[in-house]
């Protein structure tokens, strides 16, 4: 079934809810204002359950099908964050708050669902239960781990769910989608560097931390270079590099860098973790100075599950039509921290075209609205193909 017509007449609507969330961002779990817009909304659809304050400032909703002879329960996710970005769009509805904006799109997200809960609390065309998921801190939180930690899964005996993210550069109309990975890890590295501090003329009485971080920073290339497989895809980066010194004739003491490593399975996460370990070490000892290397694990791969990515492709093959759907879409890198429901439920996670837009976190960002109907649908789609409705 394409755009249901209840979802076209409600475009404008939903639109209104959508610029309503894009003029007032909060950031990571500091989302009360955006949270109880949400409730009002769910409160006025006359759903089943609502329940706040999941993972902290996380709210989950529940609606019923007509009948439940099997019990099935499916949970839709949104995340409702913005980005701590200056709005640059110049748009009549930019974000009223200097430092805050919606630069990923993700009060769209929260609007297509709240959508789909209103679509499926009027008509209830389905056989069992529908758990909306509106969740923090997407954004670097790990709210997604938070409210899988604070049993969400098991409280509201969910057996499948469902995301979606906006794509910038795919048409407004199209999904895209993948088995497997689809979406990096990210995690985390500090490297200190201690030496001898001393004067930049005399370097033969130093140990120069500035000349051993340069040379780690080099050398930790060498790690994708040359002990992943080029099949395989890693992306390391040194984002930052500090000395305790702001002098130029000054030899740093500690030198201080920071970076990120995205792959696409755990064995080369491992892999990658050990070697930087091992190359800022020995690195470091070869010049007469010491490495200290601490790891923050981040979001985990976004694996989508078999069975429940052609579900998904399906539903949104009835939505925009086969030829506007790409059931294997290559992998990106980025991370997504829908990956902590996807390791506790099977379940599938699909990109939304958003047409010619700036890309995400990007200043001059900003969700299409044409794809509102588009995605609520979708999930529309989910819940009534799943779970269809017994007479």
């Amino acid at each position: 079934m394409p755009i249901r017509n209840r979802l076209a007449e409600m475009h404008s609507e939903i639109t209104g809810w959508r610029r309503h969330l894009h003029e007032n961002p909060e950031l990571m779990f500091d989302v009360h204002e955006t949270a109880a817009f949400v409730q009002a909304r769910l409160k006025e659809f006359g759903v089943d359950e609502i329940t706040p304050g999941i993972g902290r400032t996380g709210v989950v909703a529940v609606i019923k099908g007509k009948t439940d002879t099997k019990g099935r329960v499916i949970g839709l996710r949104a995340d409702m964050d913005a980005l701590p970005i200056h709005e640059a769009t110049g748009l009549d509805y930019a974000s009223t708050t200097d430092g805050k904006m919606h630069a990923c799109g993700h009060d769209g997200h929260t609007s297509i669902l709240l959508g789909a809960a209103q679509y499926l609390a009027e008509t209830r065309n389905f056989d069992g239960t529908a758990v909306l998921i509106f969740q923090p801190a997407e954004e670097g939180g790990g709210g997604g781990r938070e409210m899988c930690r604070d049993g969400m899964m098991d409280r509201w005996g969910v057996h499948e769910v469902y995301g979606l993210h906006n794509a910038p550069g795919m048409p407004v109309g199209t999904f895209a989608i993948r088995p497997g990975a689809l979406l990096a890890s990210a995690d985390e590295f500090e490297i200190v560097v201690t030496g001898k501090g001393g004067h930049a003329a005399e370097p033969q009485e130093a140990v120069d931390t500035t000349l051993v971080a340069a040379q780690i920073l080099v050398s930790l290339q060498s790690i994708v270079a040359r002990n992943v497989k080029p099949i395989e895809r890693v992306v390391l980066t040194v984002g930052t590099l500090e000395t305790d010194s702001n002098a130029s004739n000054v030899i740093a003491h500690r030198v201080r860098m920071k970076g990120t490593v995205r792959t696409l399975d755990n064995n080369n996460r491992a892999l990658v973790e050990q070697r930087i370990r091992d190359v800022a070490t020995h690195t470091a000892l070869a010049f007469g100075a010491t490495a200290e290397v601490t790891w923050e694990d981040g979001y985990p791969v976004t694996v989508n599950h078999e069975a429940e990515t052609a579900f998904a492709v399906e539903a949104a093959q009835a939505v925009v039509g086969e030829a506007n759907v790409e059931p294997n879409v290559e992998p990106i890198m980025p991370a997504e921290d829908f990956s902590f429901m996807l390791e506790e439920r099977p379940g599938a996670y699909i990109f939304l075209g958003n047409g010619d837009s700036a890309q995400c976190h990007h200043p001059e960002y900003n969700f299409n609205d044409e794809a509102i109907p588009v995605g609520c649908s979708w999930f529309a789609e989910l819940i009534e193909r799943r779970m269809p409705a017994v007479d």
